[in-house]
Order: C-alpha cells, then sequence, then structure tokens
C-alpha cells in the first residue's frame, strides 16, 4: 500500500487483540478499536461500536471470541468496506458461516497458531478463504507472520484445531497425572518420567503410540478402567484417565486398522 497509512480496525481488545493493536501502532498503521469492556489506549483510536471501527478500514481483525464472532460480523458488516479476518478461535463450520454472511465483503479466516503473549504480532498465523492472500499482504507489510492457505474459509481454522486435539489433550493428561502424582507423593519421580518420553520422542514415536492403542486396546481399557479407579481413590478427578479408558473401549471393538505401521518393540506393549 502506498504512502497513505493503513487502517486496522481491531474488535476486542483483551490479551491477545490488545498485543496485536500495539504491535500495528508501532508498525505505523491506523489502528481503531472497540471493544465493550477495554478501553483503548497506547495509541489506539477508541470507537463506540463495531461499526464505527470498521468504517474506512483496510482491515479488520475481529479478536474477541467465537460466540461473539458472527455479532461481532452482523455489527460491523453495513460500514465495512474493506476486508474481514476473524481470528476467533472457532470451528471451520463457524468460519464457513461467518464467510457465507459476509457475502460480498471480502472474508479470511486467520488462526494463531501460538500464544500472543510475548510475540504479538510475530505469532504464527494461518489464513484461509478468498481474501487470505490480500489480508496476509497486509499484515506482513507491517512485519506479521503469515501463511496463506489456498481453498475456501475453515482450512485455517481446521488445522489449528487439529493441532490442539493433540497439544491440549496432551497438556491435560500431563496435568492431571501430575495432580494424581502429588496426591500420592510421586511428583517429581512422574515428571521425571514425563520429560524423558517426551525428549525421547522421534518420528516412531507417534507410529508407536497408534499401533499400541489398537493393539492392546482391550488389556488398556481394564488399565486405565483401573487408573481412573486409582485416581478416584486419590480425590482427583479422572477426566482425561476415564476419555482415554472409554476410547480404548472403543478400540477394542472396532473393524477398523490404524493407518501406522510400525510394530511396538519388545517390551514397549507394557506402556
Amino acid at each position: 500500500m502506498s504512502g497513505t497509512p493503513v487502517t486496522i480496525a481491531v474488535l476486542g481488545l483483551g490479551e491477545a487483540g490488545g498485543a496485536l493493536a500495539r504491535d500495528l501502532v508501532a508498525a505505523g498503521a491506523v489502528v481503531r478499536g472497540y471493544d465493550p469492556a477495554v478501553a483503548a489506549t497506547d495509541g489506539v483510536v477508541g470507537t463506540s461500536s463495531e461499526a464505527e471501527a470498521a468504517e474506512g478500514a483496510d482491515l479488520v481483525l475481529s479478536v474477541n471470541s467465537a460466540s461473539a464472532a458472527v455479532d461481532a460480523l452482523r455489527a460491523g458488516l453495513p460500514r465495512t468496506t474493506g476486508i474481514w479476518a476473524d481470528l476467533n478461535t472457532g470451528s471451520p463450520g463457524l468460519k464457513r458461516q461467518l464467510a457465507g454472511i459476509a457475502g460480498e465483503v471480502p472474508f479470511t479466516d486467520i488462526a494463531i497458531m501460538a500464544p500472543v503473549p510475548g510475540r504479538g504480532l510475530k505469532v504464527p498465523m494461518l489464513a484461509s478463504g478468498p481474501a487470505a492472500e490480500p489480508a496476509a499482504e497486509i499484515l506482513t507489510s507491517l512485519g506479521a507472520s503469515v501463511d496463506v492457505l489456498p481453498g475456501e474459509a475453515g482450512l485455517a481454522a481446521e488445522r489449528k484445531l487439529l493441532r490442539s486435539v493433540f497439544f491440549k489433550g496432551m497438556s491435560a493428561a500431563v496435568v492431571e497425572a501430575l495432580e494424581a502424582a502429588r496426591a500420592a507423593g510421586l511428583e517429581d519421580w512422574l515428571r521425571e518420567i514425563i520429560v524423558t518420553e517426551l525428549t525421547n520422542a522421534d518420528k516412531s514415536t507417534v507410529d508407536r503410540l497408534v499401533t499400541g492403542s489398537y493393539k492392546h486396546a482391550k488389556r488398556r481399557t481394564d488399565e486405565m478402567s483401573a487408573a481412573a479407579d486409582m485416581l478416584g481413590e486419590l480425590g482427583v478427578p479422572a477426566n482425561v484417565a476415564a476419555a482415554a479408558r472409554d476410547q480404548l473401549a472403543r478400540l477394542s471393538g472396532s473393524s477398523g486398522r490404524s493407518n501406522a505401521t510400525s510394530v511396538p518393540r519388545l517390551g514397549e506393549e507394557l506402556r
């Protein structure tokens, strides 16, 4: 974009939106912000509504919440002449719904792929949808890191949430296991095991985990049932252990086959 400063509207000035807005101001953009609960600061021009913030903006960043995404879009749409980018953590279906509501207004789904605090505008982002490329061009010109996925809106959200199933699921398992170990007086012992397993992981680890889950599903169902019982005895909610038990029970009766090709090495079947 030529000598005229880029104008960007940021809807939602909380932890993520506020950090992005501050970095955009520092990069030379005119930033118009709206948040009913957070006042605009640090050079962000405060506005009284989504529509007022969006008016005249080259790019609108909706960074509030998935539950508010539709209402924010409907509120801002009548005065939006630039690109509407939804950065909220929502499902691919929600992103496609938003793209449909946007109609003739250029729309992109942008997924934030890491925590914003500490990274700000440098946080890795993925963009998909009809306006992904021009939105990425605006943001990268200001120092952002945005990769574009060809295709419809929702593809960026899909990748983010697939990663979340793994990473947040693993985090939940670690939290639950350490809480139980703490109750048993064995937190340091288990923490060392977790660190060792994560440190030693390699390309074969995923195949081993998946293959073992299918091959030993029946026995592991009983094992995780006992683990859930133990957590109950320790006074720790067995959310993850019970979910693992139920998944293994499903796998033990499944006629489907794992896509993994590697077979656990001797001794690994005990894990």
